[in-house]
C-alpha cells in the first residue's frame, strides 16, 4: 500500500471516530423518543472537508511521515561510518587481493617462480628490479671497496674498506643461484636501465674474492707491523737503560731482531710501507749507536735471509707442474730474496760483493719462473677456450645428421686439435688437454 493509500485511510478512521462521540452524547429524552421519530431526525456528523483540505491534510500527513523516518545526525554519520568502511574494506580487497598474489609470485623459491617466468614474466618484474638493485649496490660497495683497500694510506682505510666490502658480499648473497635460468630477455625492456650481467656477477665475485684475500693479508701484515714495532720500542727502550757494555751488546742484538722483523712484513701492503719508515728511523739510529760493526752484522744478516728464502722459493718450485697460484708464490719468494739482497749496504764491500753474486742467481731464477707462470696462465686459458668452443658446437650440432654442415664441424674440429696441440706438457691442463685431443681426433675420423 503506498504512502498516499495510508493517509487516507487514517483521514477516512479520524471522520469515523468524530462520528461517533456527537451521537452518543444526544440526551435522554432523545434516545428515549420513539423509534419512528429517531428515524426522522438526521444523524449528526462533522463538517464536510473539501477536496483541497483533504489534499493539504494529507500533504501534511506526509511531510511529518517523512519527517519521522528521517535519521537523526547521530544516525548519519554512523551511516557514513559504515559506509566508509566498506568502502575502504572494498578498496582494500580490490588492491590486496593482486598485490598479494604479485607477492607470493615473486618470492625467493624456484618452483614458484619457474612456471611463471616461462608464462608471464612480467609479473616477476619487481623482484628482478630488486636484485638488478643489490648488484647496482653491490657494484658500488665494491668499487669503494676497491679504492679503498688497493690504495690504502691508513689502517682506516682498511677498516672502512672491509665494511664496504661487507656490504658488496651481502648485496652479491642476496641474487639466488638459479636466477640465470630464467632471468628475462632484458632487450624488450628498453625502458629499464639493466645492469645485471652473468659476467658482471662473475667479475664481481672474483673481485670480492680477491679484495678479501688482501684484506686478509693486510690484517697479518698489521699484526706483524704491529709486533716487530713493539719489540723495536722494547729494544731501545732496554738499550737506553742498559748499564754494562753486555747489557747493551743485548740491547742492539734485540734491536736488529726487530729491525729483521720489520723487513720481513710481506710486500705490496699497506703494513710494508710503514714498516720501511720504522725500519729507516730505527736503522739510523742503530748505525749512529753501533757504528760500522751493526752495518757489517745487518749485511751478514741480509744475506743469511736471502738465501732462506731462496731455499725456500727453490724447494716450492718443485715437483712441476704447479698451478699459478704455486708460481706465484715462487716468484714471491724469489723477489723477497732479490729484496733482502739489494738492502745489503756498499759500505760493507765483503759482504756487497756477495750479495751481487746471489742477486744475479736469483734474478735469472726468478725470470725463468717467471716463463713457467707465463705458460701456465696461457694453457689454462687456452682450455677453457677450447672447452668453451666445444660446447658451442655440440650446441649448434643437430641431431639430423643429413642437415649438418659437415664442412665447417670439420673446421672447427681442425682449430680445436690445433689449439689443443699448442697447450704446454709441463702445465697443468696438459692432462686433460690430451683427453680432449684425442676426443677430437676420433670425432675428426668419423667425419672423414
Amino acid at each position: 500500500m503506498s504512502l498516499f493509500h495510508q493517509l487516507a485511510a487514517k483521514v477516512t478512521r479520524r471522520r469515523r471516530a468524530n462520528v461517533t462521540p456527537s451521537a452518543s452524547a444526544s440526551s435522554p429524552s432523545q434516545s428515549s423518543s420513539s423509534p419512528s421519530q429517531s428515524a426522522l431526525q438526521p444523524v449528526s456528523s462533522s463538517p464536510i472537508r473539501s477536496l483541497a483540505e483533504l489534499e493539504k491534510q494529507m500533504a501534511l500527513e506526509a511531510q511529518r511521515a517523512a519527517a519521522a523516518l528521517q535519521p537523526t545526525p547521530l544516525q548519519q554519520a554512523t551511516l557514513r561510518a559504515k559506509r566508509f568502511t566498506r568502502q575502504i574494506l572494498g578498496v582494500s580487497l580490490l588492491l590486496g587481493i593482486p598485490v598479494g598474489i604479485i607477492a607470493v609470485i615473486n618470492l625467493p623459491y624456484a618452483p614458484i617462480r619457474k612456471p611463471v617466468a616461462e608464462k608471464a614474466p612480467i609479473l616477476l618484474l619487481p623482484s628482478y628490479i630488486s636484485m638488478d638493485q643489490h648488484f647496482r649496490r653491490a657494484i658500488e660497495s665494491l668499487e669503494a671497496a676497491k679504492q679503498l683497500i688497493d690504495q690504502a694510506t691508513a689502517p682506516a682505510d682498511l677498516e672502512l674498506g672491509e665494511q664496504k666490502l661487507q656490504q658488496a658480499q651481502e648485496s652479491l648473497d642476496r641474487l639466488p643461484t638459479w636466477l640465470w635460468s630464467e632471468l628475462p630477455d632484458t632487450q624488450a625492456w628498453w625502458w629499464y636501465g639493466w645492469r645485471l650481467r652473468y659476467s658482471s656477477f662473475t667479475s664481481a665475485r672474483t673481485e670480492a674474492g680477491r679484495l678479501q684475500g688482501k684484506v686478509f693479508q693486510e690484517k697479518n701484515a698489521l699484526t706483524a707491523l704491529e709486533q716487530a714495532q713493539q719489540s723495536l720500542q722494547a729494544a731501545q727502550q732496554q738499550y737506553r737503560q742498559a748499564k754494562t757494555s753486555i747489557e747493551q751488546q743485548t740491547a742492539l742484538a734485540a734491536w736488529q731482531t726487530a729491525l729483521d722483523r720489520l723487513q720481513q712484513v710481506p710486500e705490496s701492503t699497506l703494513a710494508h710501507q710503514l714498516a720501511r719508515q720504522s725500519y729507516d728511523a730505527g736503522r739510523r739510529d742503530l748505525e749512529a749507536i753501533g757504528g760500522l760493526a751493526v752495518s757489517n752484522q745487518r749485511a751478514a744478516t741480509l744475506i743469511a735471509a736471502a738465501k732462506q728464502f731462496g731455499w725456500q722459493a727453490a724447494q716450492a718450485g718443485q715437483n712441476a707442474p704447479h698451478t699459478a697460484t704455486e708460481w706465484a708464490e715462487v716468484i714471491r719468494l724469489w723477489q723477497a730474496a732479490i729484496d733482502q739482497l739489494q738492502q745489503v749496504p756498499q759500505t760493507d764491500l765483503t759482504g756487497y760483493a756477495e750479495a751481487q753474486k746471489l742477486l744475479a742467481i736469483y734474478k735469472v731464477d726468478q725470470g725463468r719462473i717467471r716463463v713457467r707462470l707465463q705458460q701456465e696462465q696461457q694453457a689454462v686459458a687456452t682450455l677453457e677456450q677450447v672447452k668453451a668452443q666445444i660446447n658451442r658446437l655440440i650446441a649448434r650440432t643437430p641431431d639430423d645428421s643429413q642437415r649438418m654442415n659437415r664442412n665447417a664441424t670439420v673446421g672447427e674440429l681442425q682449430q680445436i686439435i690445433h689449439q689443443l696441440e699448442t697447450i704446454a706438457s709441463s702445465t697443468t691442463a696438459y692432462p686433460e688437454a690430451q683427453r680432449l685431443l684425442v676426443s677430437a681426433k676420433n670425432k675428426l675420423k668419423q667425419f672423414q
